[in-house]
């Protein structure tokens, strides 16, 4: 009885597992286009595009040691965990006036990983509010030109998010101030966004 125990804790569980996991991923394994064409960032200095890229896509604000606690989050959680995939980027928009404080939170970020991945780009108020507006969400911007949400935009300049979310209805963002989000939502979503590229890509080199 226990041998049996033991071979179906080795062989049977792991198997039952790997299926529940794969059926959920299948199940949920489309992501809403919330927002087509959102716009090109057209005042970086450093040429930062998201055409062709997958972005996470945040707004820090003027205040960034007010901010630090989310750019912490989102370091540890989501950029170490995915820097090294092909394409993927993290873009975070600023007010002018804020490149000293950004080249120390660079400093502070690059002890617990390569920053080479996290853009910034500077723009006046305008410019960023019209960026942020075209991503056509219902999250507002701070005074501050700053938000705690952070959001994925694919290759094709997509707003990428959740038609149906549990708790949102439409969910268009991440608040990178709660762990439990980016563990349990945005992990999963950019999982996604991330196979759908790889499939179109094992499926155009087997056409050819």
């Amino acid at each position: 009885m226990k041998k049996t125990f033991v071979l179906v804790v080795l062989f049977v569980l792991p198997i039952v597992i790997y299926l529940f996991f794969a059926s959920g991923v299948t199940n949920f394994g489309k992501l809403s286009k919330l927002t087509e064409e959102v716009s090109e960032i057209g005042f970086n200095q450093d040429e930062v595009s998201l055409q062709g890229k997958i972005t996470v896509l945040g707004f820090l604000g003027q205040n960034i040691q007010h901010q630090q606690a989310q750019a912490f989050n989102l370091n540890q959680k989501i950029y170490k965990r995915f820097y090294e995939f092909q394409d993927f980027q993290f873009v975070m928009v600023m007010p002018k006036g804020t490149e000293a404080a950004v080249e120390s939170l660079k400093l502070e970020l690059g002890q617990l990983a390569d920053v080479s991945k996290w853009k910034f780009v500077f723009g006046d108020e305008q410019q960023i509010r019209d960026q942020f507006n075209s991503l056509g969400t219902n999250i507002a911007l701070k005074d501050d030109l700053g938000t705690p949400y952070v959001f994925i935009v694919d290759k094709e300049r997509a707003l990428r998010g959740r038609d149906d979310d549990e708790d949102e209805g439409v969910k268009y963002g991440f608040n990178a101030l709660e762990v439990a989000e980016l563990n349990n939502k945005m992990i999963d979503d950019i999982k996604i966004v991330l196979a759908e590229y790889r499939m179109a890509l094992k499926k155009n080199k087997a056409d050819r």
